[in-house]
């Protein structure tokens, strides 16, 4: 690299130096807080030497949550989340999480350990094909081959992550470009040396590898962070947009995760604009709790009536019914960084009037700025927040229902949305019980709900809340989770009392995978496989050195006491899980798990 300068004092084969270092100088330079890990010994140079440049090492219990964790840093912070794990199955461990953030298009950099340069594919501990692996889910994927290679292509993929569509991008470091020269040359010497022809073309070989790994592996370089590349729409598309939205009566934006990116979110825009909002993904909660803008219910109806709608980050995916719930007669704007999410099924459903490869955020502050003085007809949002205000009114009818048995979970998930604290991020993590959540609870602003995005994790829960409550140490954090789906990363409480990052868990313990049985059953008559228990949740908690509570329809008086309790108790640091046992309600019929 053109960015590096020879440093004459340290010859590299006396130096103490590793290359876990150089990895760890490149971190810090560009702002990275924490690395989220579970240790293994083809990393720990990276570990060791970020620790020391005072980033926050932070051990998992799972690679798949170290990675999760990494995304919700990624999201929260407006920077590259960063996870290391080992080699082989530490990162097949995080194929799951890496795919998710590639859809969620979260900027993360996945740091994998690798077998030794000269022993790929000869055998080694834990060595497989990495690179092939990552390919199909990174935007840039690295295999280190020299010490001196290690800050460009850590820059690059910082770079590469943030640039664009944000993604994952992914680095492999073969064991010997980590540690310092002594030690490799100790491991790579061959332990009896022949006196053969052979022999000495070997010794000779190996000498000559090592010399290359680390010529000019100290070097003084450049650590500072690249230019990101970011698209923006150009001057006239901007104006052609400008003259749709003030010739419309009844305009709608629907506002998808990329509207939050930065380094213009677009909620100052949204005000000055007066157009009535449906927010999805990270975008909840942008416009506050109450905005006369913000429209919950009733999306369908409102986009069959709306003259105008524009699609700010928002993708006419499965979300969309593919595009067929727009108005073949509506002009339709849409604005994406990356084009084949732009125009995802327009060859069938949809048509956009104006199609926009650019940033949403910028566009939509472009579009007020252009449209100063210029509003809405307030009749329209008006009689949108007034559909709202019924169907709401019939949502909370079904709050006061009784259930058969246990308590009704509706009224559960409004309970807690009246007593949550106004800084609480809201982690998103399950099935049936999460989805009737997406509809009660309401975030308090912009990326305060986190959920995982259009390919439907489940397990992200525990990472979530760990990357916010470590971006947030002062907001309350809840984890909503389905019964089902805590049982993946129920043994991060682990993690949160050893990292002294407590955060709230509301379990939806209805005993079963319930967002399947209620199609499964009518359709194939059987409940096989969608069966569980009323475990006792609280107590595996409590295991863990967090606090578990067991609330069934005994405690239905007591309720707002005892989640209050548990927000003192996580203020004063301790985890929290309430177990509540909850029934059947038939608020999500009619809705899909495939």
């Amino acid at each position: 690299s053109g960015s590096c300068e020879l440093n004459s004092n340290i010859k590299p084969t006396q130096s103490p130096r590793h290359g876990g270092e150089s990895v760890a100088e490149v971190l810090r330079a560009h702002g990275v807080k924490f690395v989220f890990t579970l240790v293994g010994g083809h990393i720990s140079p990276i570990l060791v030497a970020c620790e020391k440049l005072g980033i926050r090492i932070v051990d998992t219990r799972h690679e798949a949550t170290a990675v999760f964790a990494a995304d919700a840093v990624a999201r929260l912070s407006g920077t590259v989340g960063v996870a290391a794990v080992t080699a082989g199955p530490g990162l097949t461990n995080t194929v799951t999480a890496v795919k998710n953030a590639q859809m969620a298009e979260s900027p993360l950099l996945l740091i994998g350990g690798a077998a030794a340069t000269l022993l790929q594919g000869r055998g080694a501990l834990q060595d497989i094909d990495q690179i092939s692996l990552f390919k199909p889910l990174c935007k840039f994927c690295a295999s280190v081959r020299t010490v001196r290679e290690i800050v460009p292509t850590v820059r690059k993929a910082l770079a590469i992550a943030q640039s664009g569509t944000p993604g994952p991008v992914f680095i492999e470091f073969p064991i010997d470009t980590l540690y310092p020269y002594h030690v490799v040359e100790k491991e790579s010497a061959p332990k009896n040396t022949s006196k053969s022809l052979f022999g000495k073309i070997m010794a000779w070989y190996l000498q000559n590898h090592l010399s290359n790994l680390f010529a000019g592996a100290w070097e003084t370089c450049d650590l500072s962070p690249l230019p990101v590349y970011i698209p923006h729409a150009t001057e006239d598309e901007v104006q052609r947009c400008v003259e749709l939205v003030s010739r419309a009566r009844k305009p709608v934006i629907l506002l998808g995760s990329q509207a939050t990116l930065p380094p213009t979110p677009a909620d100052d825009a949204l005000e000055s604009l007066g157009i009535p909002c449906f927010l999805g993904g990270m975008s909840r909660g942008m416009l506050g709790k109450n905005s006369p803008l913000h429209i919950r219910q009733n999306r369908r109806d409102a986009l069959k009536e709306a003259d105008l709608v524009l699609l700010a980050g928002t993708v006419c995916d499965f979300r969309l019914s593919y595009g067929r719930v727009l108005n073949r007669r509506s002009k339709i704007i849409a604005v994406n960084r990356d084009r084949s999410q732009l125009l995802k099924n327009s060859d069938m459903f949809w048509k956009p009037t104006v199609a926009i490869q650019g940033d949403a955020g910028s566009f939509l502050l472009r579009l007020s700025k252009d449209l100063k003085g210029h509003r809405c007809p307030e009749e329209w949002p008006r009689s949108l927040k007034e559909g709202e205000a019924i169907k709401e009114k019939a949502n909370r009818a079904k709050a006061d229902e009784k259930t058969e048995r246990h308590l009704n979970p509706i009224s559960v998930l409004h309970r807690v949305d009246e007593l949550l604290a106004e800084d609480s991020i809201i982690v998103a993590d399950g099935g049936d019980f999460v989805g009737s959540a997406a509809y009660i609870m309401r975030p308090r602003g912009p990326i305060r709900w986190l959920d995982p995005g259009a390919f439907g994790t489940l397990g992200v829960g525990g990472g979530f809340a760990l990357g916010a409550k470590l971006c947030r140490p002062e907001s309350e954090v809840w984890i909503v989770y389905g019964d089902g789906s805590l049982g993946y990363s129920v043994a991060e409480f682990d993690t949160f009392t050893r990292h002294k990052t407590p955060v709230i868990a509301l379990v939806g313990n209805d005993a079963c995978w319930s967002q399947i049985s209620r199609e499964q059953v009518p359709m194939l008559g059987s409940n096989v496989a969608c069966g569980l228990a009323f475990t006792d949740y609280h107590i595996v908690a409590d295991g863990y050195g967090g606090k578990g509570y067991l609330i069934g329809r005994e405690d239905e008086s007591r309720l707002d006491d005892i989640i209050k309790k548990a927000q003192k108790e996580c203020r004063e640091g301790k985890a929290i899980l309430l177990n509540v046992l909850i029934g059947k309600t038939n608020f999500r019929d009619g809705s899909i798990s495939v």
